[in-house]
């Protein structure tokens, strides 16, 4: 059904409005006690199949992916789609428009999508604040939310540090997770801040700042997301450098700008490839306990599956979400949740032999 409906109506609606239009029915969904019940338990996978990570226990192991709620507004309407945790943002320092539009594209003979978007959202006080109000309720403390930080466009790259400082300092307290994004390609200079020499400042900054934000509370765990369009030696020495200052964790990947659509980073399909390279180089450098968040071209179980086989402790998606419709991430949480009942299923019987 979503599918036809996708064909004859959505595609010849320009994306980015396609895109607020969903988004102000899921926001409003999930914030309407009745409906959001009801679709709760339409979208609900088995609890069973939940993953403890980074000191919480995520109800199942395929989120969202930083991007689509920039704001923190729609994350009691995204869970209730059956997306596992939210990851919001990207957030930065001082509030931005973003870049002109258009600025989102989609590209359908690879059901995939193209954006500039240039982290375009409310400024991270503002988000902290709506954080604070979601917090402040049974229900918004029990959805697991990872909060993602960028770099304020305005900002020069020699004051990086102190900006992603002031972003933490404000959000750590209502993140279950923080995410330091030096890897989208529509800030100009940003994907320079993967070099370890810069980056380094960068994360010990963020992780005072965390620390120095939530005093007598759980230390905020803190990870990086990289690009897909590093090298791969840039890839081990950022996993060298998580491992060096005790990161909790890295997200890969950002979008490519390994394409000759224009400007912009691609998302979806194209991207799966480099991903699980990506993941799998990480997981061999790093070892078995820093988590891996793996994004980058998932639309179906299969493509999930094989990002948990390479090393991923968790999933996320957002691109699919377009193609695929509200039940998408239901679809491929309940199929893993199966997945990891199998196993256990398996795991006790050799024990019983």
């Amino acid at each position: 059904m979503y599918r036809l409906l996708f064909s004859l109506v959505l595609r010849h609606v320009a994306p980015e409005r396609a895109h607020e239009l969903a988004f102000r029915a899921i926001r409003s969904a999930g914030r309407t006690p009745v409906v959001s019940r009801l679709l709760s338990r339409l979208f609900a996978s088995d609890p069973r199949g939940g993953v403890d990570a980074l000191g919480v226990r995520f109800p199942a192991p395929f989120g969202v992916a930083a991007g689509f709620d920039k704001n923190a507004e729609a994350v009691e309407g995204l869970t209730m789609l059956g997306f596992g945790f939210v990851e919001i943002g990207t957030v930065t320092a001082h509030a931005q428009p973003g870049n002109e539009k258009p600025r989102l594209w989609r590209v359908l003979d690879q059901q995939a999508i193209r954006n500039r978007m240039g982290f375009n959202n409310e400024g991270a006080a503002t988000v902290a604040e709506r954080l604070r109000h979601l917090r402040a309720t049974p229900r918004g403390r029990a959805i697991v939310v990872g909060v993602n930080i960028g770099k304020t466009k305005v900002t020069p790259a020699a004051d990086a540090a102190s900006d992603y400082a002031a972003s933490a300092a404000l959000l750590a307290p209502y993140a279950d997770y923080l995410v330091v994004n030096v890897s989208s390609p529509n800030t100009p200079g940003l994907r320079d801040l993967q070099s370890v020499d810069a980056l380094r400042p960068i994360l010990v900054a963020v992780r005072d700042a965390a620390d120095g934000a939530t005093v007598g509370a759980s230390r905020v765990p803190l990870l990086v997301k990289i690009a897909p369009d590093l090298s791969d030696d840039d890839v081990d020495a950022v996993a060298d450098l998580a491992l060096e200052l005790g990161l909790d964790g890295i997200v890969a990947v950002n979008t490519t700008i390994a394409h000759d659509l224009g400007p912009g980073g691609l998302s979806g399909p194209p991207l799966l490839g480099r991903a699980l390279d990506v993941v799998a180089r990480l997981r061999s450098r790093l070892g078995p306990t820093p988590v891996i968040i793996g994004v980058g071209g998932i639309t179906t179980l299969p493509d999930a599956r094989e990002f948990l086989a390479v090393g991923a402790t968790l999933v996320q998606g957002y691109t699919g979400f377009a193609y695929r419709g509200p039940f998408w991430a239901s679809r491929l949480n309940r199929g893993l949740a199966a997945d990891a009942l199998r196993r256990e299923s398996r795991n006790r019987a050799e024990v019983a032999l």
